[in-house]
């Protein structure tokens, strides 16, 4: 019985890390029970049991994507748990591995498999083990040198520690290497939050406000609800315009019209005159076609009413934007009812009111888009999204935890746009500096505009700006080598 309920336990207790009810704690030992429930398995056991875990964990992690594909989903989770699965089987090999290279040896692992997820078939990087403590500051501090694969191995070694200081010897040894880690890791953490920009003058702040106009996703694109959502934003963007801000953003796909076509120009002009009459530049969200192509575009307006500039989305989400694969398997057009959006070529940096770049949607998933737009000369990071697909649960706070990554591993600030929620600014060390909220607290789900000055006092870029994911590399040489020397001794 006992082991049945601890992969369970394991599962729930990381799922738990990733809820809206901000229980990060758990993922610094949510793996040991999984680990016990290994302990003299065979190979195959050894996958089966993490795969079953795995399958469990994504359940209760992505339940919300239910309300967009149910197939999907199912597709989805049994592949997501694979790596699950292939992390038991690393765990099973480990045994010919002494304790004190196991603790590095399983968080390595740990990491590659993370990494390998991200990137295989265009990628998944969501609820990276990191991504779970992006409200635990003085840790995520580390994601400036490694990106978040460093709190990931982070969080994972800790895991590691507490099993083979329960099961394992020598006690000690390992106890005080895991407790130095640790304490290097926080006392740099501590060290970057004590820093304090300096403001040369007041040209370094600019005021930007978010629009989060609450529209439920069926009506998004119902002609008849179209000039209400239109009429909604410009009193958003009224309100908001008192605040005196230099940029007004709204979230993706937020103007009800196709930019492009002919039918759609009275909606446009609309978004122009606005701008122009407030004398105040506006990014908005919009569906664009050019020809006979679709793209997931962000449109530059400046203060004069004039459209000046687009930005069309780099990497779509598959099933989601486009459908991969399908003219060699016609039948997978039938998961997920999708448009076909093409992706853009340009990483554009937008020069008004300040140089800034755009992520749309999960494109804030994808640490090098974000590194390339600031090493391309932007000086803040927007993100316009669109969670209401996912109606009310805990993926709006597992997507924010994204972007405040984001912002932390390439010491700029990041303003949030989103539909639904969660919509604010992330200051450079992932503190949330204000949020779209109604009286109750509530941040999702409601309708409203939030303004806040950000600072663009230049910075030197961070070593994860700079050398990428080095942190992975080492991983795998780290991997390698204990193997290597493992199977010497043996």
């Amino acid at each position: 019985m006992i082991q049945v309920i601890l992969p369970i336990l394991a599962a729930s207790l990381l799922s738990l890390s990733f809820s809206s009810f901000n229980l990060w704690l758990f993922a610094w030992f949510g793996f040991v029970p999984l680990f016990i429930s290994l302990e003299k398995k065979s190979f195959f056991q050894s996958f089966i049991i993490s795969y079953l875990c795995g399958i469990l964990f994504w359940s209760l992690t992505i339940y919300w994507l239910i309300h967009v594909t149910l197939l999907g989903q199912s597709i989805l989770i049994l592949y997501l748990a694979v790596y699950f699965g292939l992390f038991g089987c690393a765990i099973y090999l480990s045994r010919l591995i002494s304790p004190g290279a196991l603790l590095f040896f399983i968080p390595c692992t740990w990491v590659l498999l993370e990494y390998l997820r991200s990137y295989l078939f265009t990628g998944f990087p969501w609820a990276l083990v990191g991504f779970s403590q992006y409200k635990n500051l003085p840790v995520i501090q580390i994601a400036d040198l490694t990106g978040a694969w460093g709190v990931s191995f982070l969080v994972v070694l800790v895991n590691t520690g507490f099993y083979l200081t329960l099961r394992k010897r020598p006690k000690l040894r390992i106890s005080l290497i895991c407790v130095l880690i640790l304490f290097l890791s926080l006392a740099y953490g501590f060290y970057r939050l004590s820093y304090k920009p300096v403001l040369v003058s007041d040209k370094n702040l600019l005021k930007v406000s978010v629009i989060q106009g609450n529209i439920p996703q069926d009506l998004k694109w119902d002609r008849q609800a179209s000039s209400g959502i239109l009429n909604n934003y410009i009193e958003l963007t009224n309100a908001a315009a008192k605040d005196n801000p230099a940029l007004i953003i709204w979230p993706e796909a937020s103007v009800p019209a196709l930019w492009g076509e002919d039918a759609a120009y009275a909606q446009f002009a609309q978004v122009f005159s606005l701008a122009g009459q407030l004398k105040i530049d506006l990014l908005v969200g919009a569906v664009s076609r050019l020809d006979e192509n679709y793209f997931n575009s962000a449109l530059f307006i400046n203060h004069l009413g004039q459209p000046q500039r687009i930005y069309n989305k780099l990497h779509l989400v598959p099933f989601g934007e486009y459908v991969p694969f399908k003219n060699t398997f016609p039948f997978l057009q039938t998961i997920a009812p999708i448009g076909d959006i093409e992706p853009g070529k340009e990483y554009t940096v937008f020069s008004q009111p300040a140089d800034f770049s755009v992520l749309i949607c999960f494109e804030d998933l994808f640490p090098e888009l974000s590194r390339e737009f600031i090493k391309r000369g932007a000086k803040f990071l927007v993100n316009i999204t669109n969670d209401a697909w996912y109606k009310q649960g805990s993926a709006p706070y597992q997507h924010f935890a994204a972007s405040v990554f984001r912002a932390v591993e390439n010491h700029v600030y990041l303003v949030r746009a989103a539909n639904t929620g969660i919509s604010g600014f992330i200051d450079p060390f992932g503190r949330l500096l204000s949020i779209v909220q109604d009286a109750t607290g509530k941040s999702i789900f409601v309708k409203g505009y939030s303004s806040q000055n950000i600072c663009l006092t230049p910075g030197k870029r961070t070593i994860y700006n700079r050398c990428g994911d080095f942190f992975v590399i080492f991983c795998l040489l780290l991997d390698s080598c204990v193997i290597i020397f493992s199977l010497r001794r043996k």
